[in-house]
């Protein structure tokens, strides 16, 4: 094996302490013997929930020699509340022991920058690896098995049961619901998403009628008792009276059928969508990503496709998907919907000539809307990703916070699931107003009318909740928040960015077709940059700094792509890697004058 810088890993330390390890708090001598793999996650993010899934395999293989630490690292207010980070732990079968770290302190001792993000310790204790973002799956798999290698030669290598205790199981019956739909005949179908089911509810939205799939992670198609999904979460009515199901986990749009209790699968393969992939053609041969809810709007079912913050369409006489607004990068753009940034659309709701969105990572309520030219985005209530809270009142000042669904009410205005603050807020396109109609509901995810009235999908309550409309508006102090990252300081003038890239041993960039890496930058405010902004094929840029301008933040996506270095094979393997990192930053004299991020390897 190639030598390594031999870097000590910092312990582990967070004042929320330990989870899934039977009230064990862990360090890292506790673990020395074994390849520990950190990975640094929040729950709001869909790339992190996308590593959580790529780390499963890996886990299972190689159960006896890896422990991997999920180190929680909160961007939102909310997520730095411990029984959130319980409950997040719980909803998305979080399978090792994890570490709630509210106030970052284990983010900065590993000099961390995004989310997500992995680090490998080796068996003595050293940190040997660091990845960002996604796609790395393959790069690890390499290296535990050298790390297994050389430290079973060497005498350091320990194998045996690693520290994970599952918490013990509570009965209910919904475990974090996702999404609600009212059905023709009054009953409610509900995703029931860490169940890996549907649930159809009688009309008083408790007592269940009948139950859709075996409760197992699969991708599956038949009867109600046969059928198998993966965290299941936005559901909507076809014209021909069949269910549309977002099967989030299983990148896939399934289909329910309430007469026959048959499930057949309508678009996508079961495989993540990655850059360069198609994005349009025949539903069942294009990957999709992480599809969180779907709305019949203008002829077609519309698809919020959290994974890579764009909005998609599923054409059922053509049985044909594509995509038809955003471009994949990340934040809060208005404007033609090819050219519109989203941030992980999470909520849908089509009312007259809208479709409403809860943009949840800009904590944003955003709407498209057609026009002479085709499809337009704007935004309604938000202005980032680093700004959120709760406040009422005119829409160019109230804050959300992570809101997740919208639910178009009689009268043309749109009721919010504000997800983290708990509460049920409402937008007001007539006089464009914020208001809070109930606080006191627990992360709600989604809402539907029925009779009047407003059930609520109190995800972390495990339940529907009923509201009467109208309802007055609750009074509510003002709080507003922003990221609460350390900023890094950097001088004036000129800034040398570096996105550090390896690619893992046996592997090269893979430039058969043209360059396999790429490089988006851009600013909050944008006037940061007078220069180096934009897209391009080089890792490395020079970025210019405007005079004046004290502070901001860089937001940074790369990618690259890397194959099997193998001459003799024709048809290499090849793997995506890409994230994209939003740096705060501080001008001053004595700062950086070149920033690092790794994408994977080390920083020498």
């Amino acid at each position: 094996m190639a030598s390594r810088a031999r870097v000590r890993a910092p312990e582990l330390i967070g004042r929320g302490g330990w989870l899934n390890t039977g009230g064990t708090d862990l360090t890292l001598t506790d673990l020395r013997g074994r390849i520990v793999i950190l990975d640094f996650w929040t729950f709001c993010c869909v790339n992190c929930l996308h590593v959580l899934d790529e780390l499963r395999e890996l886990e299972e293989k190689h159960r006896d020699t890896v422990v991997i630490v999920g180190v929680h690292s909160p961007k939102f207010v909310h997520e730095a509340e411990h029984q959130a980070v319980v409950d997040a732990v719980e909803r998305y079968e979080v399978h090792h022991p994890v570490l709630d770290d509210p106030e970052l302190a284990t983010w900065k001792q590993y000099a961390v920058r995004a989310w997500p993000t992995l680090v490998v310790v080796d068996p003595e204790g050293y940190v040997v690896a660091q990845h960002a973002g996604e796609g790395h799956a393959h790069a690890l798999e390499t290296l535990v098995g050298q790390l297994e290698a050389e430290h079973a030669a060497k005498g350091t290598l320990r194998r045996g049961d690693g520290p994970y205790v599952p918490p013990e199981p509570v009965p209910t019956e919904l475990r974090f619901p996702g999404k609600a739909l009212l059905l023709p005949g009054g009953t409610f179908l509900v995703s029931d998403t860490t169940r890996h089911q549907l649930v159809e509810l009688a009309a008083d939205g408790e007592s269940v009628v009948r139950r859709i799939g075996a409760g197992e992670r699969g991708l599956t198609d038949g009867t109600s008792e046969r059928a198998r999904f993966s965290e299941p979460q936005g559901l909507a009515l076809l014209p021909d009276g069949t269910v549309a199901v977002a099967d989030t986990v299983n990148h896939a749009l399934r289909r329910f059928d309430p007469a026959t209790g048959e499930v057949t699968t309508l678009a996508g393969t079961g495989r993540q969508w990655w850059q360069g992939s198609p994005t349009e053609g025949p539903a069942r041969e294009v990957d999709l990503s992480s599809p969180w809810d779907v709305a019949w709007f203008a002829g077609r079912l519309w698809i919020a496709m959290a994974g890579v913050h764009q909005l998609w369409t599923y054409d059922p006489e053509a049985g044909t998907v594509r995509a038809a607004a955003g471009t994949t990068n990340e934040g809060l753009v208005d404007g033609p919907a090819e050219e519109a940034w989203f941030a992980q659309p999470s909520g849908l709701a089509a009312a007259g000539d809208r479709l409403w969105i809860a943009d949840s990572e800009t904590s944003a309520v955003r709407y498209v809307e057609r026009d002479r030219k085709g499809f337009t985005v704007r935004t309604a209530v938000g202005t980032g990703l680093f700004d959120f809270g709760h406040r009422d009142g005119a829409a160019a000042s109230a804050l959300l916070q992570h809101p997740l669904g919208v639910t178009a009410l009689p009268d043309g205005s749109v009721a919010i699931s504000d997800t983290y603050n708990h509460a049920l807020r409402r937008y007001d396109p007539a006089t464009g107003e914020v208001s809070t109609l109930a606080t006191d509901l627990r992360e709600p995810s989604g809402a539907v009318l029925a009779d009047g009235d407003i059930v609520v999908v109190e995800s972390a309550r495990h339940r529907l909740t009923r509201l009467r409309l109208p309802e007055e508006a609750v009074r509510v102090e003002a709080v507003a928040h922003r990221t609460q990252r350390a900023a890094t300081d950097i001088a004036p003038g000129t800034l040398r960015l570096d996105v550090v890239f390896q690619a893992p041993e046996g592997q090269k960039l893979d430039t058969r077709y043209g360059p396999s890496t790429r490089l988006l930058v851009s600013s909050t405010p944008p006037e940061l940059l007078a220069g180096g902004d934009g897209a391009g094929t080089d890792l490395s840029r020079e970025l210019v700094l405007t005079e004046g301008v004290t502070e901001g933040v860089l937001h940074v996506s790369a990618m690259a792509a890397s194959c099997d270095d193998d001459p003799a094979n024709e048809y290499p393997a090849c793997h995506v890697h890409q994230q994209d990192w939003g740096v705060p930053v501080r001008i001053t004299e004595g700062g950086a004058d070149r920033l690092p991020l790794v994408l994977a390897g080390m920083d020498d």
